[in-house]
Protein backbone atom coordinates (compact mmCIF):
# COMPACT_ATOMS: atom_id res chain seq x y z
CA UNK A 1 0.00 0.00 0.00
CA UNK A 2 1.45 3.20 -0.72
CA UNK A 3 1.65 6.39 1.75
CA UNK A 4 3.97 7.87 3.72
CA UNK A 5 5.52 8.66 7.14
CA UNK A 6 4.18 11.34 9.88
CA UNK A 7 4.48 12.44 13.18
CA UNK A 8 1.52 12.15 15.39
CA UNK A 9 1.47 16.44 16.58
CA UNK A 10 -2.01 15.97 18.92
CA UNK A 11 -5.92 15.78 18.99
CA UNK A 12 -8.45 18.25 19.06
CA UNK A 13 -12.31 18.28 17.53
CA UNK A 14 -13.80 19.60 14.72
CA UNK A 15 -17.41 20.41 13.78
CA UNK A 16 -18.62 19.48 10.73
CA UNK A 17 -21.66 20.51 8.83
CA UNK A 18 -24.62 19.24 10.83
CA UNK A 19 -22.95 21.01 14.07
CA UNK A 20 -21.60 17.16 15.74
CA UNK A 21 -18.23 17.85 17.07
CA UNK A 22 -15.62 15.04 15.78
CA UNK A 23 -12.56 14.19 17.48
CA UNK A 24 -9.77 14.24 15.61
CA UNK A 25 -6.39 13.49 15.47
CA UNK A 26 -3.53 16.39 13.53
CA UNK A 27 -0.42 14.44 12.02
CA UNK A 28 2.36 16.18 10.14
CA UNK A 29 2.79 14.28 7.16
CA UNK A 30 6.10 14.50 5.06
CA UNK A 31 7.77 16.24 3.32
CA UNK A 32 9.35 12.44 2.76
CA UNK A 33 12.42 11.81 0.32
CA UNK A 34 12.55 8.74 -1.66
CA UNK A 35 15.70 7.41 -0.39
CA UNK A 36 15.56 4.04 -2.28
CA UNK A 37 13.75 2.71 -5.21
CA UNK A 38 13.51 -0.99 -5.36
CA UNK A 39 13.09 -2.44 -8.51
CA UNK A 40 11.27 -6.20 -9.68
CA UNK A 41 14.81 -6.70 -11.74
CA UNK A 42 17.47 -6.69 -8.99
CA UNK A 43 15.30 -6.52 -5.84
CA UNK A 44 12.58 -9.12 -6.52
CA UNK A 45 9.90 -6.40 -5.57
CA UNK A 46 8.52 -2.76 -7.00
CA UNK A 47 8.69 -0.41 -3.98
CA UNK A 48 9.84 2.92 -2.40
CA UNK A 49 11.51 3.38 0.32
CA UNK A 50 10.86 6.96 2.14
CA UNK A 51 12.10 8.79 4.27
CA UNK A 52 11.34 11.71 6.92
CA UNK A 53 12.65 13.90 9.59
CA UNK A 54 15.97 15.07 9.21
CA UNK A 55 18.72 13.68 11.88
CA UNK A 56 21.80 15.68 13.54
CA UNK A 57 25.09 14.90 11.87
CA UNK A 58 26.62 13.11 15.00
CA UNK A 59 23.99 11.04 15.42
CA UNK A 60 24.75 9.19 12.28
CA UNK A 61 27.25 7.10 10.94
CA UNK A 62 28.88 7.03 7.70
CA UNK A 63 27.13 4.04 6.12
CA UNK A 64 23.81 5.93 6.67
CA UNK A 65 25.22 9.08 5.05
CA UNK A 66 26.87 7.23 2.08
CA UNK A 67 23.25 6.11 1.60
CA UNK A 68 21.10 9.18 2.09
CA UNK A 69 24.21 10.88 0.04
CA UNK A 70 22.87 8.90 -3.42
CA UNK A 71 19.23 10.41 -2.72
CA UNK A 72 20.70 13.87 -2.52
CA UNK A 73 19.60 13.92 0.76
CA UNK A 74 20.47 14.24 4.65
CA UNK A 75 20.11 11.43 7.33
CA UNK A 76 16.67 10.98 8.13
CA UNK A 77 15.15 9.80 11.62
CA UNK A 78 12.26 7.51 10.33
CA UNK A 79 12.65 4.93 6.84
CA UNK A 80 9.85 2.77 5.79
CA UNK A 81 9.29 1.11 2.31
CA UNK A 82 6.12 1.32 0.84
CA UNK A 83 4.57 -0.50 -2.41
CA UNK A 84 1.92 0.16 -4.57
CA UNK A 85 2.71 3.72 -5.58
CA UNK A 86 1.04 4.37 -9.12
CA UNK A 87 3.62 7.23 -10.13
CA UNK A 88 6.91 6.80 -11.14
CA UNK A 89 9.27 8.44 -8.27
CA UNK A 90 12.75 8.47 -9.08
CA UNK A 91 15.72 8.96 -6.33
CA UNK A 92 15.68 11.77 -4.31
CA UNK A 93 11.85 12.95 -5.32
CA UNK A 94 9.77 14.31 -2.53
CA UNK A 95 6.62 13.43 -1.39
CA UNK A 96 4.29 15.90 0.45
CA UNK A 97 0.78 16.16 2.27
CA UNK A 98 -0.91 16.54 -1.06
CA UNK A 99 -0.91 12.92 -1.76
CA UNK A 100 -3.84 12.68 0.00
CA UNK A 101 -7.23 13.93 -0.77
CA UNK A 102 -10.10 15.26 1.53
CA UNK A 103 -12.79 12.32 2.04
CA UNK A 104 -10.58 9.24 1.38
CA UNK A 105 -9.88 6.23 3.73
CA UNK A 106 -6.50 5.84 5.21
CA UNK A 107 -4.98 3.80 7.48
CA UNK A 108 -2.64 4.72 10.41
CA UNK A 109 0.19 2.31 11.84
CA UNK A 110 2.39 3.31 15.13
CA UNK A 111 3.33 1.94 18.11
CA UNK A 112 0.66 2.26 20.75
CA UNK A 113 1.76 4.19 24.09
CA UNK A 114 3.91 2.18 26.90
CA UNK A 115 2.26 1.99 30.15
CA UNK A 116 4.25 -0.56 31.51
CA UNK A 117 3.60 -3.41 34.32
CA UNK A 118 -0.37 -3.71 34.54
CA UNK A 119 -2.54 -5.86 36.76
CA UNK A 120 -5.81 -8.58 35.16
CA UNK A 121 -8.46 -5.49 35.78
CA UNK A 122 -6.11 -3.00 33.49
CA UNK A 123 -5.13 -5.26 31.14
CA UNK A 124 -7.38 -7.58 30.24
CA UNK A 125 -10.27 -6.30 31.53
CA UNK A 126 -11.36 -8.77 34.67
CA UNK A 127 -14.18 -7.43 36.86
CA UNK A 128 -12.20 -8.14 40.42
CA UNK A 129 -14.26 -9.64 42.98
CA UNK A 130 -15.03 -6.07 44.19
CA UNK A 131 -16.23 -6.20 48.09
CA UNK A 132 -19.23 -8.88 46.83
CA UNK A 133 -18.96 -11.98 49.21
CA UNK A 134 -16.99 -13.59 52.16
CA UNK A 135 -15.33 -10.52 53.74
CA UNK A 136 -12.93 -9.97 51.16
CA UNK A 137 -10.94 -6.34 52.22
CA UNK A 138 -8.02 -7.13 50.20
CA UNK A 139 -8.53 -8.60 46.73
CA UNK A 140 -10.58 -6.47 44.70
CA UNK A 141 -8.42 -6.08 41.99
CA UNK A 142 -6.90 -10.09 41.92
CA UNK A 143 -6.81 -12.35 39.29
CA UNK A 144 -8.64 -15.28 41.15
CA UNK A 145 -7.87 -18.97 40.63
CA UNK A 146 -5.33 -19.67 37.68
CA UNK A 147 -5.16 -23.61 37.57
CA UNK A 148 -7.22 -26.81 38.61
CA UNK A 149 -6.26 -29.42 41.65
CA UNK A 150 -4.30 -32.36 41.26
CA UNK A 151 -5.27 -32.44 37.38
CA UNK A 152 -3.57 -31.20 35.21
CA UNK A 153 -1.45 -29.65 37.82
CA UNK A 154 -0.04 -27.00 36.01
CA UNK A 155 -1.50 -23.74 34.34
CA UNK A 156 -2.54 -23.97 31.16
CA UNK A 157 -0.86 -21.85 28.05
CA UNK A 158 -2.05 -18.71 27.00
CA UNK A 159 -3.61 -18.06 30.79
CA UNK A 160 -4.46 -14.18 30.55
CA UNK A 161 -2.18 -13.21 33.40
CA UNK A 162 -0.45 -9.15 34.88
CA UNK A 163 2.21 -8.50 32.37
CA UNK A 164 3.20 -5.62 29.95
CA UNK A 165 0.87 -3.39 28.83
CA UNK A 166 1.50 -1.29 25.72
CA UNK A 167 4.61 -0.78 23.07
CA UNK A 168 2.89 -2.67 20.41
CA UNK A 169 2.61 -2.12 16.71
CA UNK A 170 -0.90 -0.93 16.26
CA UNK A 171 -2.91 -0.39 12.88
CA UNK A 172 -5.91 1.77 12.98
CA UNK A 173 -7.74 0.98 9.55
CA UNK A 174 -10.54 3.31 7.43
CA UNK A 175 -9.73 6.74 9.02
CA UNK A 176 -11.15 9.60 7.23
CA UNK A 177 -9.47 12.56 6.00
CA UNK A 178 -10.92 15.31 7.24
CA UNK A 179 -8.75 18.13 6.45
CA UNK A 180 -5.28 18.79 4.11
CA UNK A 181 -3.60 21.79 5.17
CA UNK A 182 -0.14 21.60 2.39
CA UNK A 183 1.07 24.86 3.51
CA UNK A 184 2.08 23.22 6.98
CA UNK A 185 1.71 19.82 5.72
CA UNK A 186 -0.66 18.66 8.16
CA UNK A 187 -2.91 16.21 7.87
CA UNK A 188 -6.59 15.77 9.73
CA UNK A 189 -7.96 12.52 10.09
CA UNK A 190 -10.91 11.45 12.55
CA UNK A 191 -10.70 9.28 15.54
CA UNK A 192 -7.43 8.41 17.31
CA UNK A 193 -4.03 6.85 16.31
CA UNK A 194 -1.75 5.09 18.03
CA UNK A 195 0.98 6.44 20.01
CA UNK A 196 2.42 9.25 22.11
CA UNK A 197 2.58 12.97 20.84
CA UNK A 198 5.40 13.20 18.53
CA UNK A 199 5.65 10.09 17.90
CA UNK A 200 6.18 8.15 14.21
CA UNK A 201 3.18 6.87 12.46
CA UNK A 202 3.07 5.35 9.04
CA UNK A 203 -0.35 6.86 6.98
CA UNK A 204 -1.28 3.93 3.98
CA UNK A 205 -3.95 4.41 1.53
Amino acid sequence: MSGLIGRKIGMTSLFDENGKNIPCTVIEAGPCVVTQVRTKEVDGYNALQLGFDDKKAKSSNKALDGHFKKAGATAKKKVVEFQGFEENFKLGDSLTVSFFTEGEFVDVSGVSKGKGFQGVVKLHGFAGVGQATHGQHNRLRAPGSVGAASYPARVFKGMRMAGRMGGDNVKVQNLRVLKVVPEKNLLVVKGAVPGHKNAFVTIQK
